[in-house]
């Protein structure tokens, strides 16, 4: 089973990039500044921040289907953040030594099934939800914060 993980499209995120931080604020956005390694994962480029980096920690959708299982949590974008990362059958930074919880949903948007992935890499994992008829797309999410990681489909 081979599959795709993305990051999110910056389009989304550049008219905030710049903004001061009373600007932001009105909505209801902060901005951050990376103090270590890991611990700022960019959800544009699915890598951790370098200490030092400038992010913006915002509310977004992550599963905008018009179902129960529609959702939004705080994720971290980078302010320089120019391009959507892409990984084939690799495992993003972000995903790499984190626990992390998935989420099978259909082409309706429905909730599937989902599956926890505590070693930290999700391979194996994600080629079982994927093999799965019933699974359009897989949703990532950190299993601690509930934070919404990448999404995850088939080639």
């Amino acid at each position: 089973m081979t599959f795709t993980i993305t990051g999110l499209a910056p389009d989304a995120f550049t008219p905030y990039f710049g903004m001061s931080d009373t600007e932001l604020a009105e909505h209801g956005i902060i901005r951050h500044t990376a103090t270590a390694k890991p611990g700022y994962p960019c959800r544009i480029t699915l890598e951790d921040a370098e200490p030092g980096e400038t992010l913006l920690l915002l509310n977004h959708v992550s599963h905008a289907a018009d179902t129960p299982y529609r959702s939004s949590y705080a994720i971290f974008v980078r302010e320089t953040a120019v391009e959507t990362a892409r990984f084939h059958d690799d495992i993003p930074p972000v995903m790499k030594g984190r626990p992390l919880a998935l989420r099978l949903f259909d082409a309706e948007g429905m909730l599937v099934g989902a599956d926890l992935a505590l070693s930290g890499d999700p391979t194996s994992n994600i080629e079982a939800a994927l093999a799965r008829k019933d699974a359009a797309h897989v949703d990532v999410h950190n299993a601690a914060h509930g934070c919404f990681a990448a999404r995850v489909e088939r080639d």
